[in-house]
């Protein structure tokens, strides 16, 4: 297939694979893992001069093309459920949520410590320090291969993950020649540190710096995420940065098929790694005092994804509040079919953030014709307008009422959102990669 009309590539794309090479770990993908993987499959699709490259012990090295190609077919199968042999052990499975959905005492959710088998391929590859981590993809599998030498004039580095921009020695690495295009997809850490890991908002602003002083063109996800780039790039002396802004594509929405599971009481859901500026502390709340006002004619609600970081009142809530115990389901992190059949059966889903780059699974819920309740925030506004309910993150009783009137049956403000949806149009990554020149 020919490059599309209209692309500002010149010469090879030294896409950068490197967090999708690492990602393999992970049984489900973030949301900056899914551009990540869309970016790759666009290149490889579309017939670019691929040559990727990937950030592997401390060296920046070749990887090989139709390698990096099966490596992505296998990783975006076992993201999406895997084979029975990935989907063992004690990750939430189906027969766990399905019980609990029917009113069954089930029990609490504990984090596995092994990695699939995927994972562990994965992780033996390229994973620990003093191990194996000067190898990368080959079409054999993972082996030695060839430090990166900055070629001639022309090409391009490609990085739309975050991963290693706060290297110094990493854009040394690539030369004078390439021309340098790099996403951002926030700047939370910056903004907001109290939400972040202690020394993440070091570690993005030198990551911010080296954007600003080394990148051609950044494309950013929103004219949210554009203005704080913007505004920081000020701070560095630059009032010139080059920035496009390309809405995120959502992959295909659930199949309409997909079968939602029986549920003896109407149910949420909440997507999302969970960490303290996605609010899951107001839902518990939430949670509980409608399991003491309500008792067993409570609705439930599923909580959907990966335990994060600064989050111990939480975790003491879904271990331990005995009102929860049968009214709130922690998954763990679920493949996408699997996500697919919960959203199909929800009455909505619940994004109560306090500041989102994006706001992916608000997109992905509205494509897929499931409500949606979220945080009137700057990024909500931007990809979903007027049509879902955007409440205050801190105004609890205000999402006591909208969860209430939800799992009513039936449910006139549920059904004036879903009449709301008729005109909504998800993005999607043909416009995203039109408008990225890619």
């Amino acid at each position: 297939m020919s490059r599309p009309a209209g692309t500002l590539f010149d010469g090879p794309i030294h896409f950068d694979a490197s967090r999708l090479i690492a990602r393999g770990v992970r049984s489900s993908p973030t949301g900056i893992d899914r551009v990540d993987l869309a970016y790759a499959r666009h290149l490889l699709d579309t017939g670019a001069d691929l040559r990727p490259v990937a950030w592997l012990g401390g060296t920046l090295r070749t990887v090989e093309p139709a390698a990096l190609a099966a490596y992505l077919q296998r990783l975006a199968g076992h993201w999406n459920g895997g084979t029975a042999a990935d989907r063992a052990g004690p990750v939430a499975g189906e027969a766990r949520i399905a019980g609990f959905l029917r009113g069954e005492r089930v029990a609490r959710y504990r984090p596995p410590t092994p990695p699939s088998p995927f994972g562990r391929l994965v992780r033996q590859a390229v994973g620990t320090a003093g191990g194996l981590a000067d190898r990368t993809l080959t079409r054999d599998g993972f082996k030695p291969r060839p430090v990166f030498r900055p070629g001639p004039a022309g090409g391009t580095y490609l990085n739309v993950s975050h991963h290693h921009l706060e290297k110094p020695a990493l854009f040394a690495a690539l030369g004078p020649a390439p021309q340098t295009v790099i996403f951002v997809h926030d700047l939370i850490p910056i903004d907001h540190p109290e939400y972040c890991r202690p020394g993440d908002d070091a570690k993005h602003r030198a990551r911010m710096r080296n954007v600003v002083a080394h990148a051609d063109r950044v494309l950013v996800n929103s004219a949210f995420t554009a203005d704080r780039l913007q505004a920081f790039a000020a701070t560095c002396g630059k009032v010139d940065l080059p920035v496009t802004v390309a809405p995120l594509g959502i992959d295909r929405p659930p199949p309409a098929d997909a079968a939602p599971f029986p549920a003896a009481r109407p149910y949420f859901v909440t997507v999302g790694t969970i960490e303290a500026r996605k609010n899951h502390l107001l839902l518990l709340n939430i949670w509980r005092r409608l399991a003491e006002t309500l008792g067993p004619d409570a609705p439930r609600l599923v909580v959907i994804g990966r335990r994060g970081w600064e989050i111990e009142a939480v975790i003491d809530m879904l271990e331990r509040s005995p009102p929860l115990e049968d009214t709130v389901l922690e998954t763990g992190p679920v493949g996408d079919c699997l996500l697919a059949r919960l959203m199909a059966g929800a009455r909505a889903l619940l994004m109560p953030s306090f500041t989102e780059g994006f706001g992916l699974p608000v997109a992905e819920a509205l494509a897929a014709g499931v409500p949606v309740i979220a945080s009137d925030i700057p990024a909500h506004r931007e990809i979903a307008g007027t049509v879902p309910e955007l409440l205050d993150p801190l105004d609890g009783p205000a999402w006591i009422r909208a969860v209430t009137d939800y799992a009513a049956d039936p449910s006139d403000r549920r059904a004036a959102q879903t009449a709301r949806m008729a005109d909504y149009r998800a993005p999607d990554w043909a416009r995203h990669f039109r408008l990225a020149h890619i």
